[in-house]
């Protein structure tokens, strides 16, 4: 205890004095305390009161601590006369430290507000005493109740008893215990405003029984938790105390706790029905767990999952067709049939208001547009993209994820995907899906099924979540380079799309519209310091790329714009660089590929072939020779099982005409020959060769050479019909691409020719034929007398 001023004998303080405020603390007569001040209002009451008043202060305790500038109603009408014993230097943030000597009760009265100060008047209250003996009864049970709490707060027990012992009156007794054992705040000012130091004391033996109460539902949770679990396991058992205590009382979880964070999250937000009750069962289950073992790691993991995938989310799609379709024509040329197909559907669920969306494949080589035409459509629509590359996969857990018995299990990749959207109508970019595998873990392809079917992916089915999801509102768009290594079941739930090779003049306008300017900024380059000339990108296209796409193109146009920009950085740079041809060659070196890879001049047992390959259409110079044997044949080129069967076919519709093509019958008994398709490193396959190999066989075993700017597709049966083909446009853009001047393909492709761009069709003479015997004759020149064997 302090030892208090004498404030009537020493002081004339004023009957209105400034005020503090306090938030969450009441205080006592008789005691210094010291607390924190960091209002502007109190800190120049404060500074008023050293000033101007002898250090005396009124304070007075805040019914509600979140109100920032109370008035009279906000505060308590009981407060202290208090004296400021020492006041600390400002710290950073302006805050003081203050001593107050709290010396009387107070009512305080008539608050107001004078120069960014609190004042108010003030009357000092007298405390009552009561019957003697009652009170005597009542510090006698006081001390008892403090005996039986000394287990539980020995410190503040010691303090109190010392107080006993000193003899202290009940008014100062009361006020002391009080300070130190009561924890409400309320209680707190019930006691200060109690003036009858008996009913004072029956207030503070009630809270004291209290705390008795609690303590005893304390000791009864250590035991509990003693037979429980291990003395070591400290934190668990802090938390299971804690959780118990709150049982035990009734009491809600902390706002702040993790669980109660989710449970508002799911109370506040339209998560379907079958989510909720899911969710709140875990959270129960969560709750109930040891927070250190696996199990509660794996129920929280699931939990945050589930929660945090858009299960309602939706961007907003731009329905302005014309907006679409300039965004989509700005950033790619060309490319009309899956500009057409977006704009569509657009149209369509504008006037339905409903519409599930397709689900498109992409089929075309590489370095055709299909994964930017991705990007572009989702920039179209307004919509995030998520991109899942499939290639390698050989796993269906990829797909459809793990169980929850695994440790560090977790959703596919298309959940993951949808939580990396945030939205339930995202495009969905599943790139590569010819390139999926499949092993002893499952097949993939299988997995895709559902996810691709619009009839089903409405309740998609997650191993990890266990509750179905509803992937109709994505677009997904898949791609794949050849469609035969998409498995039948998966292809008939794709909405194809080809994107087919570009023309020599596609990739000059490609360069010259986007990918010029694109390798100018990635290098640091202007305008005014590289130019493009037509035929210097038409130069790279034809001599430094051999590609159904413009990914090399761009490679090459880089390679350009980084040796102008050593130029620049070596201080070399001095006009702008124009590139032309001579130039191309002077920063790429010596061209790579031959303009034309046709032959130069006709002949014997050398056709030129066309061929449709993962990358695009290329010409197939398909070559034989004969010489003396036993009528055995040779084979070679790297061939599949497909290519060497039409090759037979071709060797027996040749034997069977024999007669037509003027060979003696005699020569296959006594002549070998060797049938040869070059490049031998690359896999060769399919039967559209087969027209190509009887033209190189007549041509071999006749000595007619064959003229060298034709080419031919086609697959023919033993009866010397020619059957309709796949890739046209492919292979007739090869042959464009190497000049040659006639093809010759089967009529029923007829139907096709529109696929075909109409620059090639206008230098290009398209030959349609039914029968191999309309071919020999307008291939096949005379025949040489040195012909070669």
């Amino acid at each position: 205890m302090v030892d208090l001023p004498q404030v009537e004998q020493t002081t004339k303080q004023p009957q209105m004095l400034p005020v503090v405020c306090t938030r969450n603390l009441v205080l006592f007569p008789g005691l210094d305390n010291s607390f924190e001040v960091g209002r502007t209002k109190s800190i120049k009451a404060i500074e008023y009161a050293k000033e101007k008043c002898e250090g005396f202060i009124l304070s007075v305790a805040q019914k509600s601590p979140e109100i920032e500038d109370p008035d009279q109603n906000d505060l308590y009408s009981i407060g202290l006369l208090s004296s400021i014993s020492r006041i600390s230097k400002p710290r950073t943030d302006g805050s003081l430290s203050v001593g107050l000597v709290s010396i009387r009760r107070v009512r305080i009265s008539d608050f107001n507000k004078q120069d960014a100060v609190n004042f108010a008047n003030y009357e000092v209250i007298e405390s009552v005493y009561g019957d003697k003996k009652t009170e005597v009864a009542l510090v006698r049970n006081l001390a008892k109740s403090i005996e039986v709490l000394a287990n539980n707060t020995p410190d503040d027990a010691r303090i109190l008893m010392e107080h006993l012992s000193d003899s202290v009156d009940a008014n100062t007794l009361a006020d002391t215990i009080a300070t130190f054992m009561i924890a409400s705040v309320e209680k707190k000012q019930e006691i200060l405003e109690t003036i009858d130091v008996n009913k004072r004391l029956e207030l503070i033996i009630e809270a004291l029984s209290e705390e008795q109460e609690i303590s005893e539902i304390e000791k009864d949770i250590k035991n509990k938790m003693r037979t429980k679990f291990d003395e070591n396991q400290r934190e668990y058992v802090l938390r299971e105390k804690l959780k118990t205590i709150k049982e035990e009382l009734g009491d809600t979880p902390d706002k702040d706790d993790d669980s109660e964070a989710m449970r508002n999250k799911l109370a506040d937000n339209p998560y379907p029905d079958y989510i909720k009750s899911k969710i709140t069962d875990e959270l129960k289950r969560y709750d109930m767990l040891p927070p250190a073992s696996a199990e509660s790691s794996i129920v929280w993991s699931y939990i945050d999952w589930v929660m945090n995938i858009p299960w309602w989310q939706r961007s907003q799609d731009n329905d302005d067709l014309k907006n679409v379709e300039k965004v989509l024509n700005d950033d790619h040329y060309g490319l009309e049939k899956p500009k057409t197909r977006i704009i569509e559907y657009l149209a369509v669920k504008r006037l339905t208001s409903s519409l599930k969306a397709p689900i498109i494949c992409f089929s075309g080589p590489p370095g055709t547009g299909k994964t930017s035409l991705s990007n572009s459509i989702a920039r179209a629509l307004g919509r995030p993209i998520v991109k899942v590359s499939l290639g390698g996969i050989s796993d269906e857990a990829e797909i459809r994820g793990h169980r929850r018995t695994y440790l560090g299990s977790m959703p596919g990749r298309i959940i993951q995907g949808m939580k990396k959207a945030g939205v339930v109508n995202p495009v969905f970019l599943l790139d590569e899906i010819d390139k999926v595998g499949s092993d002893y873990k499952g097949d993939p392809s299988s997995a895709l099924l559902e996810v691709l079917d619009p009839e089903q992916n409405k309740s998609f089915s997650d191993n990890y979540l266990e509750e179905p999801y509803d992937l109709s509102n994505v677009l997904f768009i898949a791609t794949a380079n050849y469609l035969e290594n998409v498995a039948a079941p998966l292809r008939d739930r794709l909405e194809i799309i080809e994107l087919s090779s570009y023309t020599e003049e596609e990739k000059l306008h490609i360069a010259q519209k986007h990918l010029v300017k694109k390798q100018l900024d990635a290098n640091g380059l202007k305008a005014n310091q590289i130019s493009f000339t037509t035929g210097g990108i038409m130069h790279i296209i034809r001599c430094y790329t051999r590609e159904a796409g413009v990914r090399e193109l761009e490679r090459n146009i880089g390679s350009i714009c980084r040796k102008i920009g050593v130029k620049i950085v070596k201080g070399d740079f001095k006009d702008k660089e124009i590139i032309d041809a001579n130039k191309v060659k002077e920063y790429l070196g010596t061209e790579k590929f031959e303009y034309t890879k046709k032959e130069t001049k006709a002949q014997v047992g050398v056709v030129t072939g066309l061929a449709y390959t993962q990358y695009g259409g290329d010409i197939l110079p398909v070559e034989a020779v004969t010489f003396e044997g036993k009528g055995n044949i040779v084979i070679t080129g790297n061939l599949g099982n497909v290519m060497k069967e039409s090759a037979s076919i071709a060797l027996g519709y040749v034997k069977a005409n024999a007669e037509r093509f003027k060979i003696d019958p005699k020569t296959f008994d006594n002549t070998d020959i060797h049938l040869h398709f070059p490049e031998g490193a690359v896999p060769k396959d399919g039967p559209s060769a087969g027209v190509t190999i009887v033209t190189c066989l007549v041509s071999a075993l006749t000595h007619r050479p064959v003229k060298q700017d034709i080419a031919m597709t086609g697959e023919v049966t033993l009866r010397g019909n020619i059957l309709p083909i796949g890739g046209l446009r492919e292979k007739s853009i090869a042959a464009h691409r190497s000049h040659i001047k006639t093809i010759y393909v089967p009529k029923e492709n007829e139907r096709d020719i529109e696929e075909v761009p109409e620059s090639v069709r206008k230098d290009l003479k398209i030959v349609y034929v039914e029968h191999v015997s309309q071919i020999i004759d307008q291939v096949l020149e005379k025949a040489k007398k040195n012909g070669t064997k």
